[in-house]
C-alpha cells in the first residue's frame, strides 16, 4: 500500500518542476524580445515652430461705460405759470431751440410802467435843463448891476474926498456893491444846482432804462430755450404749473449724445507697469484708437479717439479713469451703457508669438518651453510671458532667435529624450499660427491706425507634462 502513494508524490513534484522551468525560459524569452523591440523603437515625433522677432501689439481690454457728451439741466430764470410745453419728449432739439413758454402777464405789465419811468425822466432832464438855462441868464443880470454899482462906487469915492456928496450918499454906493456881489453868488449857485439837477435827471433816465431793459429780459425768458443741441428727456413739467427762478428741479435735462464719451477704468498698478516698460525700453508707447465691444457682444462699427487719462488715482477703487470719445450719430450707444473697450497701450518690440500648446507649466508654477538642440534632443527653456495676442502667448524673454520650440508633442516627451523633429502643420491666423502678427500689425498700434481686434489677456494655461 505504501509504494503506490510513494510513487504518486515522485511523479507530481517531477512535473512541477518542469513547469517551473518552462515558465522561467519564457519569462527570459520575452524579455529579450522586449529589450530588442526597444532597441528598434523610432524616437517619439515633435511639430515645432522656429523662433522669429516681431512687433507685437500689447492690447488691453477694460470695462466702461458711455457718459453723455455734454448734459444740461434746464431751469427757469423767471417765474410763472407754464403756458405750453413746446417739444415731445425724447426728440432732438437744437441749442435756441423754445421748450417752455411761460405766463407774460407781470412781465408785460413791468415794461409798461419801463416805459412810463423812462418818459418821467426824460421830462425832470427838460425841466433841470430850463432852470439851468434861467440860471445863467440871470447871472449875467446880476453880474450886468455887479458892474453898474462897481462904477458908481469908483466914481463917488473921488467926490466923497473933497466933499462934494455926502458921507452917506457914498455909504448907500458901498451897500448897493455889495448887494450885487451877493445876487452874482446867488446866481452861481443857482447855475450849480440846475447843474445837479440835469445829472440827476440823466441818472434817473439811466435808471429807468435798465429797469426797462430788465423788465425785458425777463418777458424774453418767459420762452425758456435749449443751451445745447442734444437729445430731450423725460419733461418733469406740464402746462400750468407754476415754477420759480433758481428751483432746483430742472424742467427737463437735454443730452448731447454725438459725439459720446466712452469712461474706462484702469488699475494704477497696471498703469504704472506698463510706464515702467515703456521707460525701460521694453515696449512703445501705443496709439489713440479705442474699439468697443457692446453687451450683445457685437463691435461698434466706428473706432473712438482717447482723449483724456485723469492725473489722480481714485482712493476707494485704485483706478485710474481713461476717457475716449466716439462719433455716435445713428444714436446705437446711450448714456449708461456697459461696454468693453480695446485699446493698443503699448506696443512689444522683439517679442516671439507661441501657441498655447507649447507653454508648460513647471511643478513651481514657472513658465517653460521646450527646445530641440542640435542633437535632437529635448531641452527646458524658462521664459517670460507678456499678455496674448491673436490667441498667441508673447514671449519678450527667454528665446534665441532661430530656436526650435515644440508646439505639439510636448506631453510625450522629457527633458533629454532624443526625438524627430516636424515643422509644424500650417494653419489660418484664425487658429492661432505663430508669427501671425507681423509688422504691420505692430504698426496698427501707432496713432490714427487700427487696433487689431482680439482677447483680453489671460493668465498661461498648464500644459500636460
Amino acid at each position: 500500500m505504501k509504494h503506490p502513494y510513494l510513487a504518486l508524490m515522485i511523479a507530481a513534484t517531477l512535473i512541477g518542476s518542469g513547469m517551473t522551468l518552462t515558465a522561467c525560459d519564457k519569462k527570459g524569452a520575452d524579455g529579450a524580445a522586449g529589450a530588442s523591440a526597444a532597441q528598434q523603437m523610432p524616437p517619439a515625433v515633435v511639430n515645432v515652430t522656429p523662433v522669429s522677432f516681431q512687433t507685437v501689439p500689447q492690447i488691453q481690454t477694460f470695462s466702461g461705460r458711455t457718459t453723455a457728451y455734454q448734459t444740461a439741466d434746464v431751469r427757469p430764470q423767471v417765474t410763472g405759470i407754464i403756458d405750453e410745453v413746446l417739444f415731445r419728449e425724447g426728440r432732438e432739439v437744437k441749442k435756441g431751440q423754445p421748450l417752455y413758454r411761460i405766463s407774460t402777464e407781470n412781465y408785460s405789465s413791468s415794461i409798461q410802467g419801463g416805459q412810463a419811468s423812462i418818459e418821467q425822466a426824460k421830462a425832470g432832464l427838460t425841466t433841470s435843463q430850463a432852470n439851468y438855462n434861467n440860471a445863467i441868464a440871470e447871472l449875467a443880470s446880476r453880474r450886468a448891476t455887479l458892474a453898474q454899482t462897481e462904477s458908481d462906487l469908483n466914481r463917488l469915492k473921488g467926490l466923497v474926498d473933497i466933499n462934494a456928496i455926502s458921507q452917506q450918499q457914498y455909504d448907500q454906493a458901498i451897500t448897493a456893491q455889495r448887494t450885487a456881489q451877493a445876487a452874482v453868488q446867488s446866481a452861481e449857485a443857482a447855475i450849480a444846482q440846475a447843474q445837479a439837477g440835469i445829472e440827476s435827471a440823466k441818472a434817473n433816465i439811466l435808471a429807468a432804462q435798465s429797469g426797462l431793459k430788465a423788465s425785458e429780459l425777463d418777458l424774453s425768458r418767459t420762452i425758456v430755450r435749449a443751451p445745447i443741441s442734444g437729445r430731450t428727456d423725460r419733461s418733469m413739467v406740464t402746462a400750468g404749473a407754476l415754477v420759480s427762478a433758481g428751483q432746483p428741479t430742472p424742467l427737463v435735462t437735454i443730452s448731447q449724445l454725438s459725439p459720446i464719451y466712452v469712461d474706462i477704468s484702469q488699475s494704477s498698478s497696471d498703469l504704472l507697469k506698463l510706464r515702467q516698460q515703456i521707460a525701460s525700453g521694453q515696449a512703445q508707447a501705443g496709439g489713440n484708437t479705442v474699439e468697443l465691444v457692446l453687451e450683445d457682444g457685437s463691435t461698434y462699427p466706428v473706432r473712438g479717439q482717447l482723449a483724456l487719462s485723469e492725473a489722480k488715482v481714485d482712493e476707494a477703487t485704485g483706478a485710474v479713469t481713461l476717457r475716449a470719445v466716439f462719433p455716435n450719430d445713428n444714436n446705437i450707444l446711450l448714456p449708461g451703457m456697459f461696454v468693453k473697450a480695446r485699446l493698443v497701450q503699448s506696443v512689444i518690440t522683439n517679442a516671439v508669438l507661441l501657441p498655447q500648446s507649447a507653454i508648460i507649466r513647471s511643478p513651481k508654477g514657472d513658465t517653460q518651453v521646450y527646445v530641440v538642440d542640435a542633437n535632437k534632443k529635448i531641452q527646458v527653456r524658462p521664459v517670460k510671458v507678456n499678455g496674448t495676442y491673436e490667441s498667441n502667448w508673447i514671449i519678450t524673454e527667454g528665446l534665441k532667435a532661430g530656436e526650435q520650440v515644440v508646439v505639439i508633442g510636448g506631453s510625450k516627451v522629457k527633458p533629454d529624450q532624443e526625438v524627430m523633429v516636424k515643422p509644424l502643420p500650417p494653419t489660418t491666423p484664425e487658429e492661432g499660427a505663430p508669427g501671425s502678427a507681423s509688422t504691420a500689425a505692430g504698426q496698427n498700434a501707432s496713432a490714427n491706425q487700427q487696433t487689431p481686434s482680439t482677447s483680453a489677456q489671460k493668465p498661461p494655461a498648464k500644459a500636460a507634462n
